[in-house]
């Protein structure tokens, strides 16, 4: 008997890339009750739940996080083991051309959910108090930018340096004083770059495929020189698994693929590979459809992880390496072409965000 068997595991973002990716996990093989809040923003997709939408054992509740009077209903009345908190803002360039959404979300989402969640957990009986658990998934940009060396770890200092990553900061901050101040037990997971099936087209590795596929100019920021540390997102997945499950209440644990690649080499690896796949109808090579574009604003150098800890404490690490991974990942868009093609009929133009023009002013009197 798995320890998610016979439990409700509320999901917050259970629509999103991550989280989507969970659900699927745990509604196909464990006897546990899904939850997923999620408010369907224009990267949610109810594509990627309909593996397991008419399931008996899943639930989708369409709400927003910050919706404080709301979320105290939902865990009333579902009554939850685990809170799995996803929902939030996630793309860089969006953050730069407009903050705001992602202080709504991240910050004050965050704070709804946790006194929502306090309260809930506060009128546990002993026992169930000292089962919940609520986990909150994080990013390793929260830690700034490296430099040539070194690595990122729980000890890390936090040094913000986008929009974005500091909304995810102080997400963090907020879910460790919780713990700290009002005992709500929690746990922290910070997290290197993802990638894999789902992922909305903004990202890196979704765009560079669906510009591979058809044939497009690949644009790629500044020299392509900036390093990220690569994870398959159902490495990922079971990591969160495995912390949920084993982790210590109020402890902070690094995720990462100790897979450190530039851009511009993933950005190469894909071509070459979807030249063997698919080569173009005139055999030109995609990398000559690589096109060097102004960089992002403030754009981190390198991120990196140590992973030491949660390998020796909970024993997790990567199943998949990049070769892998991305090959699985190219044989899905592939495989799903009407996916993302719909994606950019109707949601996403490929129109380049994050060049420092911002979308909206802030209110003085309503800064959110």
């Amino acid at each position: 008997m798995s320890v998610f068997d016979d439990k409700t595991i509320l999901i917050t973002g259970g629509a999103g890339f991550i989280g989507s990716a969970l659900v699927r996990n745990l509604v196909r093989n464990h006897n546990s009750r899904i939850v997923v809040i999620d408010k369907l923003t224009y990267a949610a997709s109810d594509y990627a739940l309909e593996p397991v939408i008419n399931a008996v054992n899943f639930v989708l509740e369409p709400y927003d996080i910050c919706d404080g009077s709301k979320m105290d209903a939902l865990l009333e009345f579902y009554r939850p083991d685990a809170v799995v908190h996803l929902a939030a803002e996630s793309h860089v360039d969006r953050s730069i051309d407009s903050p705001g959404a992602f202080i709504n979300t991240n910050i004050v989402g965050t704070y709804m959910l946790l006194e929502a969640s306090l309260n809930y957990w506060s009128g546990l009986s002993l026992d169930n108090k000292e089962r919940f658990r609520f986990l909150h998934v994080s990013t390793d940009e929260v830690f700034g930018s490296l430099g040539s060396e070194g690595l990122f770890n729980e000890a890390t200092s936090y040094a913000p340096n986008s929009p974005y990553s500091a909304s995810k900061a102080a997400s963090d901050h907020l879910v460790r004083a919780w713990h700290k101040t009002f005992d709500l037990p929690v746990l922290i997971t910070n997290c290197t770059n993802n990638y894999g099936p789902y992922q909305f087209l903004e990202k890196l590795i979704p765009t560079v495929i669906s510009k591979a596929i058809r044939g497009e100019a690949i644009p790629v920021y500044g020299q392509g020189v900036n390093v990220r540390d690569w994870l398959y997102v159902e490495d990922h997945v079971n990591a969160l698994k495995r912390v949920l499950a084993d982790g210590r209440v109020g402890e902070t644990y690094c995720i990462g693929g100790s897979c450190e690649k530039n851009n511009i080499e993933v950005v190469t690896t894909i071509c070459r590979l979807m030249d063997s796949l698919v080569p173009l109808s005139d055999n030109v090579p995609r990398e000559s459809l690589i096109m060097f574009v102004e960089d992002r604003p403030g754009h981190d150098a390198r991120y990196a992880m140590d992973t030491t800890f949660i390998r020796d404490s909970l024993g997790w690490s990567p199943k998949e390496s990049f070769e892998s991974g991305i090959q699985k990942t190219l044989n899905w868009y592939l495989a799903h072409r009407h996916w993302w093609q719909d994606i950019i009929e109707y949601k996403f133009d490929g129109k380049r965000l994050g060049n420092g023009e911002r979308l909206s002013v802030r209110n003085i009197h309503n800064p959110i």
